[in-house]
């Protein structure tokens, strides 16, 4: 049995340049948070500072997706390497990035580019960062730069990646760069997150602004945000409008898809916002979008809302993370943002961790992440199948790679690395997935 997807639908798979790219200070690279700030916050004291050495294996990189038979591949630019000081311009990192387009499309592999993915430079954090206006200036002024390297191939592009993890994380809890605790008073929580969530989402609708003056292909623009998903307990119009309710409310603050999604595509200000965003300012934020990305893993399925049910039962099957297995996420996902925001969706990110290892043979048997992956695209193909527009899905990750605070024990690639070699070997999981891309199906 199988299941075919819509025609065109796009697969592929996604990475962020911090965590693949390494070198990261050669070739003019300036530092950035996570290269500055990481010491004591990473797991193993490691860093990204080799991470998979893609800036220099690109090409391999590039060809291992081809065989794969990937349609795109999204990618985000390491501002830190295209601008390492401010007002100069590293041509060397923006040559880079050229090329690795360039090598893209000569494989057949839709571009896909994220302009911010974390790693800010120091001297934008040094200038306030997320906590003042200027920040808001300089995006613009970086994104017109990007745009105007790469837009002559690039249509597909994404502002932001997930602003309620480098937010949440790096500005609130204080385990992700820039590594800053604010938690200290719980009942101020509502107040510091509005003021810093506003220059976040002036960037984005001044990136967007951007894109559309300065592209050279006609743009294809949107978002890849994250955020808690309710699965329903049941599917009855109760159950769907409370766990609509608990998802889009804007009391969750940063960790909703809606506090960052309504005012960027309904215009809608989430009211703790209400009293320090303008008239004029949510012009500039609301900014016509062609599409929605959603990065997916789990959902809250036996969330606090529901009284008559533990919050997670014994048993409950885990990645290797500790990330909890929900199978309808993909379904619930494109359901629920596609029918409040009526945009084209995408799934920028979806995948999950497992024990991997190469065996004697040289072969790396990932059988979970294929279970994971049959179960979650049925999700997917239901949503698609009920008429929900969705572009298409990119695996995170390519490979495996640098995973943030938790260093490199973590590994989500469909492409096992060695990291003492930097050897790449395709795990089996490629291989089913290079059939589900070439076929334009899911295997069952």
């Amino acid at each position: 049995m199988s299941l075919t997807f819509p025609k065109d639908f796009i697969w592929g798979a996604a990475s962020a340049a911090h965590q693949v790219e390494g070198a990261y200070n050669i070739d003019g690279k300036g530092p950035g948070i996570w290269d500055a700030l990481v010491e004591g916050h990473v797991k193993n004291n490691e860093t990204g500072y080799q991470a998979c050495d893609h800036y220099h294996r690109y090409k391999e990189d590039v060809a291992l997706m081809k065989e794969m038979g990937l349609k795109a591949y999204r990618f985000s630019i390491s501002w830190p390497r295209v601008m390492p000081e401010k007002g100069k311009v590293n041509e060397q990192g923006l040559m880079f990035y050229k090329n690795l387009v360039n090598e893209l499309v000569q494989a057949g592999i839709e571009p896909m580019v994220t302009l911010y993915h974390w790693n800010m430079p120091m001297w934008v954090y040094e200038e306030g960062g997320w906590h003042e206006d200027a920040i808001i200036d300089y995006f613009a002024e970086y994104t017109e730069v990007v745009v105007k390297a790469l837009s002559d191939k690039v249509s597909h592009w994404m502002t932001l990646n997930e602003p309620a993890c480098f937010i949440g994380n790096g500005y609130v809890m204080g385990n992700h760069a820039p590594f800053e605790n604010n938690m200290t008073d719980v009942y101020a929580l509502p107040a510091f997150t509005a003021k810093i969530s506003r220059p976040v989402l002036l960037a984005h609708g001044r990136a967007v602004q951007v894109i559309r003056e300065h592209a050279i292909l006609p743009p294809k623009i949107g978002v890849a945000l994250n955020g808690t998903l309710i699965e329903p307990t049941d599917d009855s119009p109760e159950a769907l409008e409370i766990a609509k309710a608990k998802m889009f409310s804007d009391m969750a603050l940063f960790g909703t898809f809606s506090w960052w999604a309504d005012p960027m595509v309904l215009g809608r200000i989430p009211e703790p916002m209400k009293d320090i965003i303008s008239d004029e300012e949510l012009q500039i934020i609301n900014q016509p979008l062609d599409f929605l990305g959603y990065n997916c893993y789990t959902t809250s399925n036996f969330d606090e809302w529901m009284p008559d049910h533990d919050p997670i039962y014994p048993g409950m099957p885990r990645t290797a993370m500790g990330w909890t297995i929900t199978p309808n996420a993909l379904y619930w996902a494109m359901k629920f943002f596609y029918e409040r925001y009526q945009l084209p969706m995408i799934v920028t990110e979806n995948g999950m961790t497992n024990v991997d290892f190469v065996a004697l043979d040289g072969k790396v048997y990932d059988q979970p992440r294929i279970e994971f992956l049959k179960y979650y695209l049925s999700g997917l193909h239901k949503a698609t199948a009920e008429g929900v527009p969705v572009i298409g899905y990119m695996y995170w990750s390519i490979m495996d790679n640098f995973e943030w605070a938790e260093g490199y024990d973590p590994r989500f690639g469909l492409i096992y690395v060695d990291y003492r070699t930097m050897e790449r070997t395709r795990k089996e999981s490629s291989y089913w997935y290079e059939e589900v891309c070439r076929t334009n199906t899911l295997p069952l």
